[in-house]
């Protein structure tokens, strides 16, 4: 029985799982918007929106949380524009976008984009 295990495996062990959402964490915020598959999209934005919460305060312990996770330029960039782009807003910072399938092996695809 699956009882409180909601998170999504994608076939990998915890160390990789939680590398590959970091790392497109990381590109989220670099590249303001990606393509991936739609069930890494849907386990990328809780994740993703707690960071920019936790942005918001803008404090050295809240960047210093936000830089293991996605590094240090990335937090910069989140603390300093993205966070005070949200500050009068409570949550949805981000926004998934289904689109065509995958070709080479019919994967469902979706667009993860702040808002």
């Amino acid at each position: 029985m699956r009882h409180h295990n909601a998170n999504r495996k994608f076939s990998r062990v915890r160390k990789v799982r939680n590398a590959l959402i970091n790392s497109l964490a990381r590109s989220l915020v670099l590249h303001q918007k990606i393509k991936t598959t739609e069930p890494k999209a849907k386990e990328l934005r809780p994740f993703i929106e707690k960071l920019v919460t936790k942005g918001k305060a803008g404090t050295v312990s809240a960047r210093r949380i936000i830089g293991t996770k996605i590094g240090v330029g990335a937090t910069k960039i989140l603390v300093d524009t993205i966070s005070k782009k949200y500050e009068d807003r409570k949550g949805g910072f981000t926004r998934i976008t289904k689109s065509k399938r995958r070709l080479s092996d019919g994967s469902k695809m979706a667009i993860i984009e702040f808002v």
